[in-house]
């Protein structure tokens, strides 16, 4: 086996493009972690962005923002918009008050008439300065509230979208890559709902300007615009390389934020501690934040060559602007109080340019992360639990499963193979084996978690398939091994299973005091307890107590079924015996009780007993029928685990018998 493992592991090195595995990838994750370059081929070619594409781009840009924005708040768009306009206006007022005041300056006649003749120009300018700082305000009163909504709206839907996929879908590696990528989008959103207010600025702003420079020369307009092109090129092919990064280094910094979260959380304070784990993985993680660091520092390097040529380019054609406004003065083209105000554009006209750039990059990044949000949202449709359907009946005599396959996703071997059984309502039907022959999956198939590859599930005559999946869930509830630990109060950690509607205080206590959860009256807030120390007023339950508050969880849904997988891992001998006797009285009252374990001793209260190995289904019968049959695989189990209790209780050690020699 470890020969078959090194060769496996020798694979992998050289499986795939791009560097080998590092000694942290391949020793604590098995391999590669980083992606390879097949997610650039990207919806529309979002990737493939250069200066013209950028331009070309810019509206749909624009146009996606303020859909988004206006979904969010119309009042609030159409407050922004009307700012930023007349934003601009003022702009353009204002510089042609300048050629205005320049020129009067610059007129014939004495000092005192040139300076009386500028004083009405000079008041224009104040007021129009007063009108641009008001609609400053009212742009930054209106935009900032903006983003925060937007991004509200995107992550609901991102989040209500994941909830409603196929669990399936989620343990795919596939899918599960895109889910990640589209985490980012409600930030993007909001930044892109951000950058488009001030890129719609910039540009009335630059169209502002432009008309003031098309009035003097149209040739200072076409050497504006020429003066930015290798900024914006230097930009977006940064833009392009740390895009590309992002995605092919997302698996790994999940890895190496997993590494930092062993460290930081507290599932495994107590083994990395006692276990002196701590030095370990902080090398790993250090090596790890190395590698992503040196990507950092390539990125850096290659971004300082692109701008350095960028700026040498953008020099050039600077000079080469005033060389003009320099002939266009010397030909008497243009007068020199124009050539004053054409400088003041030019001035402000490139640096509005070169932010617009920077914005405009900015944009489309946080683009083509709101880009994979739809790319998610498309992709999940395909993938969403279905709705509607045929209503089951209300009576069931039994739920049978016919000739049942299920394969997980990426796995060579079905988890199940043709399995054919019965469920028969009202009683404790319980699915014992070994671990991995397929119990747990199976229970995931009855109630809906899964669908099967080939196979029905039927409740009496009605197919599971044509059912409406929120009325199978609803038949069901959970009592499972690895239950969720929410870290909130007490009283959300049991009806949390029935959140459709109120609390029922009578039925929370009942269920509590059935499942032996009345540590709870101890805690220092009863049942509105925090539970989690990383929260203040929080506790940290035994895993005991945060197993009998799972069973009271599922009891508390009572549910027509009742899922039970491995109920009492975490307690003790009599809290086990009251657990069971429990689950006999609520299958006594006409609950339906499918019992998943492992442990023989525990199917004594079954009514029927399915075996499972390998995910096929072996025998059928009760515990006695099959404890009957010495061939049996239930007896071979059985015999097992009984076989250490034999002979009584074991001796005291080996002194012990050295005494009892003497």
């Amino acid at each position: 086996m470890r020969k078959r493992w090194a060769a496996r592991r020798g694979s992998r090195r050289t499986a795939g493009d791009g560097p080998p595995p590092s000694a942290s990838e391949e020793q604590l994750f098995g391999g590669r972690l980083l992606y390879d370059a097949s997610w650039t081929r990207h919806d529309g070619d979002w990737f493939k962005l250069g200066a013209r594409q950028s331009v070309a781009a810019l509206p749909r840009l624009l146009g996606a923002a303020a859909g988004l924005a206006w979904r969010a708040d119309r009042g609030a768009v159409l407050a922004v918009l009307a700012a930023e306009l007349c934003r601009g206006a003022a702009r353009a007022v204002g510089l042609l008050g300048v050629n205005a005041a320049l020129a009067a300056l610059l007129a014939g006649g004495t000092m005192d008439a040139r300076l009386r003749s500028v004083i009405p120009i000079a008041v224009l300018l104040a007021a129009v300065a007063a009108v641009g700082a008001v609609c400053t305000a009212v742009s930054a009163r209106f935009s900032e509230p903006l983003g925060p909504r937007v991004e509200r709206l995107v992550r609901h839907s991102y989040l209500e979208r994941s909830s409603r996929v196929e669990m399936v879908a989620l343990e795919d590696h596939a899918f599960h890559r895109l889910l990640e990528s589209a985490k980012l989008s409600a930030v993007s959103a909001r930044r892109m709902v951000e950058q488009s207010v001030t890129v719609i600025g910039l540009l009335f702003s630059l169209a502002a300007m432009g008309g003031v420079l098309a009035r003097l020369h149209w040739l200072l307009v076409l050497m504006l615009a020429v003066m930015v092109l290798p900024g914006m090129w230097a930009t977006l092919t940064v833009a392009r390389h740390r895009y590309e990064s992002f995605h092919r280094w997302l698996q790994y910094d999940r890895a190496a934020g997993t590494v930092a979260d062993l460290l930081t959380g507290t599932d495994a304070a107590a083994e990395v501690r006692v276990h002196d784990a701590g030095p370990f993985l902080l090398e790993h993680h250090r090596l790890m934040s190395e590698a992503e660091e040196a990507e950092q520092d390539r990125l850096a390097r290659l971004t300082a060559r692109l701008r350095i040529t960028a700026s040498s380019l953008t020099g050039l054609i600077a000079v080469a602007t005033y060389g003009l406004l320099a002939g266009l003065l010397w030909s008497g083209a243009l007068a020199l109080a124009g050539a004053g105000t054409a400088v003041l554009a030019i001035r402000q006209g490139s640096t509005a340019l070169e932010n617009l750039v920077s914005r405009i990059n900015v944009l489309h990044r946080e683009s083509l992360h709101v880009a994979d949000l739809r790319r998610f949202l498309a992709e999940s449709a395909r993938h969403l639990i279905r709705t509607g359907g045929g209503p089951l009946p209300r009576k069931v005599e039994a739920i049978r499963v016919r000739n049942l396959t299920f394969t997980y996703p990426g796995s060579p071997h079905p988890a199940l193979h043709d399995v054919t059984l019965t469920v028969p309502t009202g009683r404790i039907v319980a699915l014992v084996g070994e671990n991995g022959s397929g119990k747990t999956t199976l229970a995931k198939l009855l109630c809906g978690l899964y669908l099967a590859d080939t196979g029905s599930i039927h409740w009496d005559d009605v197919d599971a398939a044509t059912a409406d999946r929120a009325e199978i869930f609803a038949r069901f509830a959970l009592i499972q091994q690895d239950h969720v630990r929410w870290p909130m109060t007490a009283a959300v950690n049991v009806a949390i299973s029935r959140t459709g509607h109120p609390v029922d205080e009578r039925r929370l206590f009942s269920t509590a005091e059935d499942a032996g959860a009345d540590f709870v009256d101890d805690l220092p807030h009863g049942w509105r307890t925090l539970l989690s120390r990383t929260f203040v007023r929080g506790v940290q339950l035994s895993g005991g107590q945060w197993q009998r508050l799972g069973i009271a969880r599922g009891h508390y849904r009572e549910a027509d079924v009742l899922i039970v997988d491995e109920p009492t891992a975490a307690l003790d001998a009599k809290a086990e015996e009251h657990t069971f006797n429990h689950i006999r009285a609520v299958a006594d009252r006409g609950q339906t009780v499918v019992l998943i374990t492992h442990r023989m001793a525990s199917v004594q209260h079954a009514d029927l007993v399915h075996v499972l190995h390998k995910g096929r289904l072996v025998e059928s019968g009760t515990p006695h029928e099959l404890l009957s049959d010495p061939d049996s695989r239930y007896r071979v189990l059985y015999d097992i685990q009984a076989a250490p209790f034999a002979h009584g209780p074991p001796r005291t050690g080996g002194r012990a018998r050295r005494q009892e020699s003497l």
